[in-house]
């Protein structure tokens, strides 16, 4: 029975963090962005983060997106440094059309640095890519 369910590979969306300067409070902020890059709006988009280690877990994040546009970006979250030397996970589940998908992100712990940085073209920034 379990062989007979089929669960479908979610692609096309992806996440990102990016450094970027803030205009408001004048400081280079880290930033955590979900790009899509599907031809097809994503709708009841729940975001659920956590950062977590052998010895240390961060409390449960959540947000809510009623409507991700096709091939958009929405800003998630500030990401705090100090979070760095833990895995940052990011559990994301929405509808597109009438089928609900679940995809889970991993940035591990100490990755996300200056030196790994990279051009975004979707977001026209630098930052670390997970698709």
């Amino acid at each position: 029975m379990k062989k007979d369910i089929q669960i479908p590979e979610v692609t096309d969306v992806e996440m990102a963090v990016v450094y970027e300067y803030n205009d408001i409070y004048k400081t280079d902020d880290w930033n955590i962005y979900i790009i899509n890059k599907k031809a097809i709006d994503l709708e009841m988009v729940v975001i659920v983060s956590q950062g977590f280690s052998e010895t240390k877990t961060t409390s449960l994040l959540r947000k809510k997106i009623d409507k991700l546009p096709a091939n958009s970006f929405a800003k998630v979250e500030f990401i705090q440094p100090e979070l760095f030397k833990l895995n940052n996970r990011f559990q994301v589940s929405f509808f597109e059309g009438n089928t609900l998908l679940d995809k889970t992100f991993l940035f591990k712990q100490n990755t996300i640095k200056e030196g790994a940085l990279r051009m975004i073209p979707q977001l026209n920034k630098r930052g670390i890519l997970l698709n």
